[in-house]
C-alpha cells in the first residue's frame, strides 16, 4: 500500500515538471502563449495560438531560452515555460537537426545572437536593427550570415512554426513561403 501511494506521488510530481518528457537541444524552436498584456493582440494578428518564441542554447548542459524581452537576454527554460499560459509549450526541430545543426553552425548562430543580446524589445514589430521582437530574433540568430538586412516582411511565429523557416536558406519573400523541414516534437 505504501508503495503504491509512492508511486502515484512520484508520478504526480514528474507530470507537474515544466518540461516533462522534453530533452531540450541546441537550436531547439520553442513558442508559447505568453501572458503580456499584448499577447492576444498578436495571436489575433498573426492567426497564432501562439504569441511568444525563442531558440534554445544549452550552456553547461542547462537548457537557456534566447529570447525578445526587455531586453533581448537568455532565460532559463523553466522559467521560460512556467511564464507561458498553464505552462503549456511546444517545440520544433528539424527532422535532419543532427546533420544541419552541427557544431560550427550553432557557433555561428549563438555568435549571430549575441549581437542582438541587451537590445531593447520592439513593441512596434519594426524591422529593423535598433530594436527587436520574438519572430525577428529567431530569424536573425538562425540566418545571421544569409541575411542582406533589405526585408520588407514581418516574420510571424506561425511562419516559422508552420514552415520550419528558421533554418537553412529561405525562399524569397515574394514567394510567400519558407522552407519545410521543421516537426513538432513535443506538445
Amino acid at each position: 500500500m505504501r508503495c503504491g501511494v509512492g508511486i502515484v506521488i512520484l508520478l504526480t510530481l514528474l507530470g507537474c515538471a515544466p518540461r516533462a518528457g522534453y530533452e531540450p537541444r541546441d537550436g531547439d524552436i520553442v513558442f508559447h502563449t505568453s501572458q503580456s498584456s499584448q499577447s492576444l493582440a498578436i495571436q489575433l494578428a498573426t492567426k497564432s495560438p501562439y504569441s511568444h518564441m525563442g531558440i534554445v542554447y544549452l550552456r553547461d548542459g542547462e537548457p537557456f531560452v534566447f529570447e525578445a524581452v526587455q531586453p533581448v537576454k537568455l532565460t532559463p527554460l523553466d522559467d521560460w515555460i512556467e511564464r507561458g499560459e498553464r505552462a503549456h509549450f511546444v517545440v520544433k526541430r528539424l527532422r535532419d537537426a543532427d546533420a544541419r545543426l552541427t557544431v560550427e553552425t550553432l557557433r555561428k548562430m549563438r555568435a549571430a545572437g549575441e549581437q542582438l543580446a541587451g537590445k531593447d524589445y520592439d513593441p512596434y514589430f519594426e524591422w529593423s536593427d535598433d530594436r527587436i521582437y520574438c519572430s525577428e530574433l529567431v530569424w536573425w540568430a538562425s540566418e545571421g550570415e544569409q541575411r542582406t538586412g533589405v526585408h520588407e516582411t514581418v516574420i510571424l511565429p506561425k511562419t516559422i512554426s508552420h514552415f520550419g523557416g528558421w533554418g537553412g536558406p529561405r525562399l524569397a519573400p515574394e514567394t510567400g513561403g519558407a522552407p519545410r523541414g521543421a516537426r513538432s516534437i513535443a506538445q
